[in-house]
């Protein structure tokens, strides 16, 4: 039994070091930035000016080029985590609020359902 506290004990400070205090803090900083240029799209402005957002009040959201990829919807919940906004990951209002981004339309000619033939 006593082998196994001092054993434990050992591996303690050895486990309570692998995550640096900021990425465990802000984990969106271990996912590599995207190495494409996203095509833009309708709302590419829009989630530029969130991508922004986030990274002025101190979330990594990667570069900002108006993908909503994995690394802007990771700093996104980690944003909403802070804020105790239910934390989906996803652009709903109370969390544009917060952030102060105001909900873009398309851009003209852009439609989301599909054009009929």
């Amino acid at each position: 039994m006593k082998r196994l506290l001092l054993f434990a004990c050992l591996l303690l400070p050895l486990s309570a070091s692998a995550a640096s205090p900021f990425t465990s803090l802000h984990p969106e900083a271990a996912i590599p930035d995207p190495a494409e240029k996203p095509s833009p799209g309708p709302y590419t402005e829009f989630i530029s000016q969130v991508q922004r957002k986030l990274l002025e009040l101190g979330f990594d959201a990667g570069p900002v080029n108006g993908d909503f990829g994995a690394k802007t919807q990771a700093a996104l919940a980690q944003f909403q985590l802070s804020r105790a906004i239910p934390a989906g990951g996803q652009l709903d209002d109370g969390t544009l609020a917060e952030l102060g981004v105001a909900r873009d339309e398309p851009a003209a000619g852009a439609s989301a359902e599909p054009s009929p033939r």
